[in-house]
């Protein structure tokens, strides 16, 4: 599992976010810090009401986990867990967020989380996934992006025969064949499944890769929030078919809770730094995502290496449905708080409330004393 903070990967120790954040307590004071927002208990935000209506029995998730699988014999278990999802908990910026049902993935004893765990493992270092699935009452499956297995490894019911049941578990075989970085997700019922929370990022890292300086991951989805409530018990009409997305998400998480280097992931990045960021679209709709004040190059697309000769600087990158985009910048704007988001502007939105949704935001160390920063953490419910 991962000890770092924010987006899973390279990003920065709680110590290092406490040091670099050390005046933040007294600015946030200043500016009306109440100190709620942990997601332990993010139902403290709501009313009694919308706690009750969210089902006290159900655990919440948090952030994804990153597993290194082939430092643990390569391979993982992954158990399927009902839980609710706080995408931002807060009453500020159009909160709060909260999605009362949705089916999260757990890796062994870590915590369930949505997006699930990331997991990552070394080219030509193959992975046993375990799906446990005795405690759930819906069926499941895994399918794997970016890996060329064997037929029965696919992961699909319909054309494998093979539909992990209520109280089942099933063992996939998935090659680490395809460096790069990729999506799971299950594949029952697919487009509800996902859509309730099943998805996830396999990364198989080519063999002598060097790392950036900084290394993120994002998982984009965007979700219409009526499923997840009908799955509650809530007396909403839903069809997939008539699909309206009013919930748009980083890593699980809506602006301002994407900028909580605790449980969000801003790019948090010093003055000179490489950085690397790998973006994964989970959701059913593109997101063109353009960063402020930063050009990047886009170095490889679904696993495949994006050679020198074609690479040039941009700064928005459409992503559609489940494609996979590693793109690469310099840290060489003028230390400050620049925004990365989704320029479709209704994405960027909680609710009727702008800015919000598929905002995340690139953070240098040196900004992170501003009484700026201090009031977005406020926002987003930072204890200081």
């Amino acid at each position: 599992m991962s000890d770092r903070i924010g987006a899973p990967g390279l990003g920065i120790s709680r110590r290092e976010f406490v040091a670099a954040t050390g005046s933040i307590a007294a600015v946030t004071g200043l500016a009306g810090c109440t100190g709620q927002g942990a997601q332990q208990d993010p139902a403290s935000a709501a009313s009694s009401k919308e706690s009750e209506s969210l089902g006290s029995d159900l655990p919440w998730t948090s952030s994804p986990d990153v597993v290194q699988v082939d430092e643990q014999g390569g391979s993982v278990t992954l158990q399927s867990v009902t839980a609710k999802h706080a995408v931002h908990p807060m009453d500020s910026m159009g909160g709060p967020i909260e999605l009362p049902r949705v089916w999260a993935f757990k890796a062994d004893d870590g915590a369930p989380s949505v997006p699930g765990p990331i997991l990552r493992t070394t080219e030509g270092n193959d992975i046993e996934v375990t799906l446990d699935n005795t405690g759930n009452d819906h069926p499941h499956t895994l399918h794997f992006h970016g890996a060329k297995k064997t037929w029965e490894n696919d992961g699909v019911p319909t054309t494998t025969g093979v539909t992990v049941n209520p109280g089942e578990t099933h063992t996939y075989m998935i090659p680490a064949n395809v460096p790069g970085t990729h999506l799971y997700h299950c594949h029952y019922q697919t487009h509800r499944h996902i859509d309730m929370g099943m998805y996830g990022i396999f990364r198989v890292d080519p063999k002598g890769y060097e790392p950036a300086d900084k290394e993120y991951f994002f998982t984009l989805k965007d979700w219409d929030s009526r499923l997840n409530r009908q799955f509650a018990g809530d007396d909403v009409d839903y069809s997939p078919r008539n699909r309206n997305p009013d919930v748009f998400t980083i890593n699980g998480k809506s602006l301002p809770r994407t900028l909580l280097p605790e449980e969000g992931s801003p790019i948090i990045v010093d003055h000179g730094d490489t950085v690397r960021l790998h973006m994964v679209n989970a959701g059913y709709m593109s997101h063109p995502m353009h960063t402020h004040n930063h050009r990047f190059r886009l170095v490889e697309k679904d696993g495949g290496q994006v050679p020198d000769a074609a690479q040039y600087e941009q700064d928005v990158t459409n992503i559609a449905p489940a494609e996979r985009h590693t793109v690469e910048f310099e840290a060489d704007a003028d230390p400050g708080i620049y925004l990365m988001h989704c320029h479709k502007v209704d994405h960027a939105m909680n609710g009727e409330s702008y800015p919000g949704g598929m905002v995340n935001g690139i953070v240098y160390r040196d900004a992170m004393d501003t009484e700026v920063f201090a009031d977005l953490m406020t926002y987003a419910g930072y204890e200081g």
